[in-house]
């Protein structure tokens, strides 16, 4: 699931993707060098806030697990037993600005009768377990409703109207039962129904695209007309990838939707990512200290940049990677209460999705 740039594939990975097929005409590229960072440092005034470095506070965690609600068992590390708890008190400083401190009521009051829907894998579902955490900690005596139903959850903040949503899709495009086994259509989006209307869309996929044998939910991959039994996954995820923006350009109006993309969240599954070959993420208390993570770029991320520089309507990358790359520290790893083994892919609550969803209510703000 850690597919990791090498510089000197760079190009020529950059060189396939441009040559694969893809709808768009070439009059609409004029801003194709425009990318989704560059567009999300505009709206945050000027301000990269993904380039900065991890410091100790003592004034965090954001909330205490104990007094929310909402969070899922495989995220409880604190009460799944685990000892340290130093890997609570880091803030994310960017190097030019600060963030502005997460206020929950003044994100209800600003969002007041309005809907805001995680769509994503089980990853989304631990940014908005996180955010429906963090709301919830500065109004305590609010009335909320929790609703479960099939692939949408919601928490509603019933004083406010607020309405928090996931939906829960593996892959943003379309997995289907067929009478020869389940396949994954890489140019049907049939999902994004349950999706329009909203007054904010926070998108992520990836996690699931890279998994092989028996962890891959799916027998074939469909494009066209055309069955594959298998397909490069980074050309899959870009094709994928693309009919969601393409969903994304037909669906949404800038004037009534905000669009954002939760960049690839990283694992730690592999010590030789940060010069540490015999290690993962379970006995890790502190984040990487160096100036650069040594695994470099995801592809995938490539991959998402790419896509995001052509498309149409605004879409603000939230560029997570880098500075979650640094946390390998805060998983689970042994210490949550649903998932087997040694879990080095989602993130402890409280967190890091807490960072995320500070950097999310930054660009909203600013």
């Amino acid at each position: 699931m850690g597919l990791q740039l090498k510089p000197i594939f760079l190009s020529l990975l950059l060189f396939q993707l441009s040559q694969l097929p893809h709808e768009t005409k070439a009059e609409d590229f004029s801003k194709a060098n425009t990318t989704s960072v560059s567009r999300a440092r505009e709206l945050a005034g000027r301000c990269n806030f993904f380039r900065g470095k991890w410091v100790y506070d003592a004034s965090y965690p954001l909330y205490d697990s104990s007094s929310c609600p909402f969070i899922d068992p495989e995220f409880d590390c604190i009460k799944y037993g685990r000892p340290d708890k130093q890997y609570l008190k880091y803030r994310w400083q960017p190097f030019s600005c600060n963030l502005p401190r997460f206020n929950g009521l003044d994100f209800l009051e600003r969002w007041k009768g309005k809907r805001i829907m995680f769509v994503g894998d089980s990853l989304s579902f631990n940014q908005w377990q996180s955010l429906s955490c963090m709301i919830h900690s500065s109004v305590p005596n609010a009335r909320t409703n929790l609703i479960k139903s099939g692939p949408l959850s919601s928490v509603t903040f019933e004083d406010y109207g607020v309405k928090l949503m996931l939906y829960r899709t593996t892959y943003l495009v379309d997995l289907v039962r067929e009478n020869m086994g389940l396949v994954l259509k890489l140019d049907s989006i049939q999902n994004g129904n349950a999706w329009k209307g909203m007054d904010m869309l926070i998108f992520n996929t990836w996690h699931w695209w890279t998994h092989t044998g028996s962890s891959q939910p799916w027998d074939y991959v469909e494009e066209g007309n055309k069955l594959y039994k298998d397909m490069n996954r980074l050309v899959a995820f870009y094709k994928g990838l693309t009919t969601w923006a393409r969903w994304v350009n037909i669906n949404v109006d800038p004037s009534k939707t905000k669009v954002f993309f939760q960049g690839i969240s990283p694992t730690h599954y592999q010590g030789k990512d940060w010069n540490q070959p015999t290690r993962s993420c379970d006995g890790e208390m502190q984040p990487f200290a160096g100036a650069s993570y040594p695994a470099g770029t995801p592809m995938a991320s490539v991959v998402v940049n790419k896509v995001l520089s052509r498309i149409k309507k605004p879409v603000y990358l939230l560029d997570v990677t880098t500075l979650s790359q640094f946390r390998k520290d805060a998983h689970p790893s042994d210490y949550s209460g649903e998932h087997s083994g040694t879990d080095c892919s989602h993130w402890c609550l409280p967190g890091l999705p807490d960072t995320w969803n500070e950097l999310l209510y930054a660009a909203l703000v600013s």
